[in-house]
Formats: structure tokens, C-alpha cells, sequence
């Protein structure tokens, strides 16, 4: 047990680092900022396995040893314990004076009636008879407690076990997805993914699903429910389901969550020579009234349609702030409220080069900072132009980006966790055996005759607790209804003084 507490504390330090740097199997995109950061640290870091701890072999190495050094710990008390439950009680010590109860009985205490009270309040009990005539009653009690505290024991080792499944063999991906938008179940169509240890994407079950219809609903500024229509296709099943918070979909064992909900802006960008383009663009919310941030990015804007010519310090991209309502009587931008009663646009234009063709990953949310910074961009508003849905936004050189509409998304979480089963088993297991171990108590009574017709009870506590002479009195009184425990007197009304 010392060795499994002392693996216990080095698991919980070696799971520092996990919690310290980023990791792969949470989100690809923080651990290669980390790798911009830091570039001279972040390789050697990588080398001792630091963006991938809970994969790497010395934290499955304690992890293996741990749970090794536990199962060394259960399998012998199993052994003894059975060996307990089986054996008969021990029979009274020849002076009972030594134990910490001890009571000579001046009534009389029938054997029979003895035997019947113990059955009743299951106390386990052996009978001897010795040759000089003392007849003992032995009785234990508590077993519940050593049986209690292996189930504790052992349900750790299924949540390690769980654990280890999961981290192996589980799988997931976080998807926004539009109204009347569908993808499929491959790692290019997810916004971000994790992959267990032994988990590749031909693992991964096929099938598609369709966001039909969203509905929010919100009371007091805040969401009270997220109800979403979807159709989801697998290769031998087509079908409908009504997608709610902590209702999932299952197809093929693979859970489909539904987690988030906020909003896309739809604008259409007319260039300088007439040709529009519209987007579809999510946005990230901000805070809880959905004040969200995205942008809108045109880098095939103001192409020659006659002689194809490209110019790439022509390209256009907008940063803006999307307020779902949106209060003109005060100064204030962001609004409070989530629904979408007057939602506007806060925008800000740029143009020159997006810089999206160096094949550097960039974040769909925002310009590129960078550019900005090196001048590759040029700031056409200076001061941030606020529009409804219906307006438009008319830059310098006559082009224009109007507001269409706002649509709702969905954030939905596919996940396949084989190990969570195995987990939950261990938490059910080891609040069972919590209880036990911690409520009940073993202990051990004795009453014996001796040849002299004296009758002596004694009790004796396996576990430190402060109500052992409270309850052989009661056990005694219940045994000998004419005895009194001491300090306590019967008045002639039956009393008690």
C-alpha cells in the first residue's frame, strides 16, 4: 500500500506537464503556436514526449506499476478475507476483565433468547460448550468494512484501466456546423480533433449528418435550450433526430453531442468590376450575450473578368464584430441580450495582401495580424462602421460589402470513448465500497455461563470508534430485559433516572 500511495503522488506530478503545455491529442493548433513561441524549447521539449504525456512511456510506466502495485496489494487481502468470512468466531478469552467492556450480569440471561436476538441483528455467532460446563456465545460483526474497502481498491484499478482504454482507444471531433450544411465523419471536415494512441482515421465509422433546423431558446439574456433537427446517413441507415443537450446521437457506438450554438454572417462583396462573392462565415462568440468575432476574407477579389489579371495587393478581407442586438440609444457596441433582435456588423477593411498563399495555417477568425503589422495590409476605415442587415459598406474605391443576414450554427462534438463504460463501472464500484468502508465498524461480543450460574458479556472494537460500550449494553439489555447499565436506575414507574 505505501508503494501504490508513493506511485499515486508521482502519477499526480508526472501529470503536471500534461496540464503545463499543451497537447496533441486536445488541439494540433496550440501546441504548433507553442512551437512559434518557443522555437529553440519546444523541440526538446517534444523530444521527452512533453506535448504527448499521457501517451509517453514513463507516464505509462508508473501508470502500469500503479496499477500492478495495487492488484499485489488486493489479491492477498482477498485471500485473508475470504479466509475471515469462512472461519468460525473466536471463542471468549478465559478473562474477560482484560476487554474494554466487560459486565457481570446479576439477572438472568436466557441462551436461547440470546442466540435469537444476535440472529436478528446479524451478527455472526459461534457456539462452545467446554467440558467444565461454560457455555459461550460468540459474536462478530463488520465484515462490510474489509469487503468495502477491496471494492475500493479494486474500482481504482478500473478507472485506471478505463482510462488507459480511453486515452488509447478513443476518439473525437468538434464541428460547427450551419443550418442546411452537412459533413461527413473524416478528420478534413473537423474544425479540431484527437486521436487515441492506436486510433488512425480508417478507425473511424462512416456516416454523414445534416443540420436541418436550430432553435435557441433564451430567458433573462441566457440559453435554457439548444434543440436542433438534424438527418444523419451510414451506410445501411437513413434517418432523423431531434438533437438536444445531453441527448446525443449514437450511430455505430459513436456519440454525436450537441455543445454550443452561435451565429453566421452572410454578406455578399461586390468588386470594382461588378462581380459579387457571398460568404457564409461563422463567428466565435465573445461572451455570453454571443458578441462574436470573425472575418470575411475575398482573396480572389477584383480579378480582371476579360483578361483574368490578378493583382495581389488588390485582395480584401474585413474584421468584424458581430452584435445580435444591438441597442443605437446608447453608446454602447456590444449589446446584452443573445437573441437576434437588431443584429449589426462592426467592421473594419483592409486591403492588400492576405498573405494566404505562403501555405502558412492561419486562424478563419481574424486577418492576419502580421500582415497588418508589415504594412502588407492597409487600414481603409479609420474608424469602425457599424451596419444592419440590408446596408452595405462602400469602401474607397467604390466596391462594397453588404450585410445579407445572420443564420444560426451548431457546435457538435463526435466522440468515441470504449474506455467510458469501464470508467463509470469504477465510479459505481468504488462509491459502493466507499460507504461501507467508511460507516461500518468490526467488533466482537461475547456471553458466557460460567458453572458457578455467573454471566459475564464483553466486548472488544477491531476499529477505533467511541460507541462500542454504548451498543453491548444495549445488546446486553436487549439479551437480559432485567439489566440495567451502569449509572442508570429504574424507578418502580419504569422511568429511567
Amino acid at each position: 500500500m505505501r508503494t501504490a500511495l508513493v506511485l499515486l503522488l508521482a502519477l499526480a506530478l508526472a501529470a503536471i506537464p500534461g496540464s503545463t503545455f499543451p497537447q496533441r491529442s486536445i488541439s494540433t493548433v496550440d501546441v504548433a503556436g507553442y512551437f512559434d513561441e518557443h522555437p529553440d524549447l519546444a523541440p526538446w521539449l517534444d523530444r521527452l514526449w512533453a506535448f504527448d504525456v499521457y501517451t509517453s512511456p514513463w507516464f505509462s510506466a508508473i501508470y502500469l506499476l500503479l496499477m500492478i502495485s495495487l492488484a499485489g496489494c488486493i489479491v492477498p487481502r482477498l485471500g485473508v478475507h475470504w479466509k475471515a468470512l469462512r472461519a468460525k468466531v473466536p471463542d471468549a478469552p478465559k478473562r474477560m476483565s482484560i476487554l474494554p467492556y466487560h459486565r457481570v450480569l446479576d439477572v438472568d440471561a436466557n441462551q436461547g433468547r440470546a442466540r435469537a436476538v444476535l440472529k436478528q441483528r446479524r451478527w455472526r455467532t459461534a457456539v462452545t460448550e467446554h467440558e467444565d460446563g461454560t457455555f459461550v456465545i460468540a459474536a462478530e460483526k463488520g465484515y462490510l468494512r474489509e469487503t468495502g474497502n477491496l471494492l475500493f481498491h479494486t474500482s481504482i484499478i478500473f478507472v485506471l484501466a478505463g482510462v488507459a482504454v480511453g486515452s488509447l482507444m478513443s476518439w473525437y471531433g468538434n464541428r460547427i456546423l450551419s443550418e442546411d450544411k452537412s459533413y461527413c465523419n473524416n478528420l478534413q471536415q473537423y474544425d479540431e480533433y484527437g486521436l487515441g494512441a492506436w486510433v488512425d482515421e480508417t478507425s473511424l465509422p462512416r456516416f454523414c449528418v445534416t443540420l436541418d433546423a436550430f432553435d435557441a431558446e433564451f430567458t433573462d439574456g441566457g440559453p435554457t435550450a439548444y434543440d436542433a433537427a438534424v438527418t444523419y446517413e451510414t451506410a445501411g441507415e437513413t434517418g432523423k433526430y431531434d438533437l438536444q443537450v445531453n441527448h446525443p446521437l449514437n450511430i455505430d457506438g459513436t456519440n454525436v453531442f450537441l455543445i454550443g450554438h452561435g451565429y453566421t454572417a452572410v454578406v455578399t462583396y461586390t468588386d470594382r468590376y461588378g462581380q459579387t462573392q457571398t460568404l457564409h462565415q461563422e463567428f466565435l462568440a465573445m461572451d455570453a450575450a454571443l458578441n462574436s468575432e470573425g472575418a470575411f476574407k475575398f482573396p480572389d477579389a477584383n480579378v480582371d473578368p476579360e483578361t483574368g489579371t490578378v493583382d495581389a495587393n488588390a485582395e480584401v478581407g474585413f474584421d468584424a464584430i458581430l452584435v445580435p442586438t444591438f441597442d443605437d440609444s446608447t453608446a454602447m457596441l456590444l449589446g446584452t441580450d443573445p437573441e437576434l433582435n437588431n443584429p449589426v456588423l462592426a467592421l473594419t477593411a483592409y486591403t492588400g495582401d492576405l498573405g494566404l498563399g505562403d501555405g502558412e495555417p492561419e486562424s478563419v477568425y481574424s486577418v492576419n495580424e502580421e500582415q497588418i503589422a508589415s504594412g502588407a495590409l492597409t487600414r481603409l476605415n479609420e474608424e469602425v462602421e457599424v451596419i444592419g442587415v440590408g446596408d452595405a459598406m462602400t469602401l474607397p474605391d467604390g466596391t462594397t460589402l453588404t450585410f445579407d443576414g445572420v443564420e444560426q450554427y451548431a457546435v457538435l462534438q463526435v466522440r468515441h470513448d470504449p474506455g467510458g463504460p469501464v470508467v463509470l463501472a469504477g465510479a459505481v464500484l468504488l462509491l459502493l465500497g466507499l460507504l461501507p468502508g467508511l460507516a461500518v465498524r468490526r467488533r466482537r461480543y461475547w456471553i458466557r455461563w460460567n458453572p458457578d450460574g455467573t454471566v459475564e458479556t464483553a466486548g472488544l472494537n477491531r476499529n477505533d470508534f467511541d460507541g462500542l460500550d454504548e451498543e453491548c449494553d444495549e445488546l446486553t439489555a436487549a439479551i437480559a430485559p432485567d439489566y440495567e447499565p451502569p449509572g442508570t436506575h429504574t424507578d418502580k414507574s419504569g422511568s429511567e433516572q
